[in-house]
């Protein structure tokens, strides 16, 4: 068994998400410490939170901001911000991110009010 699994985000196919588009990676079975997603933030994306990962977001391109237990903070490129369970939030504006999921992303756990 490999050791190491590796990516080209080119090939990944966009899923529609609660932020925008996400393209999802590690995602496999056999894999449950972490998934990688660059994703594409929609304007205003939905309020929602996780009652068991945490995720950590970095921003690559574009500007807006993030809503983070009612609170909103600017966001530009080069920042980063962890997202702890329980933490409502979503980001809004042009944003384009990595989203780190810990453990793997799991679509069980996305919630709304």
């Amino acid at each position: 068994m490999k050791k190491f699994e590796l990516v080209d985000f080119e090939g990944i196919e966009g899923v529609a998400c609660p932020c925008g588009s996400s393209k999802r990676a590690f995602m496999g079975d056999a894999n449950g410490v972490a998934s990688m997603h660059v994703t594409t933030i929609k304007a205003d994306s939905a309020l929602h939170y996780h009652k068991k990962m945490t995720e950590i977001y970095y921003v690559l391109e574009g500007e807006g901001r993030i809503e983070l237990d009612g609170e909103s903070f600017p966001l530009k490129p080069g920042m980063a911000v962890m997202i702890k369970p329980g933490c409502r939030h979503r980001a809004v504006g042009d944003l384009k991110i990595i989203n780190v999921p810990v453990p793997k992303f799991d679509p069980e756990d996305e919630w709304f009010d």
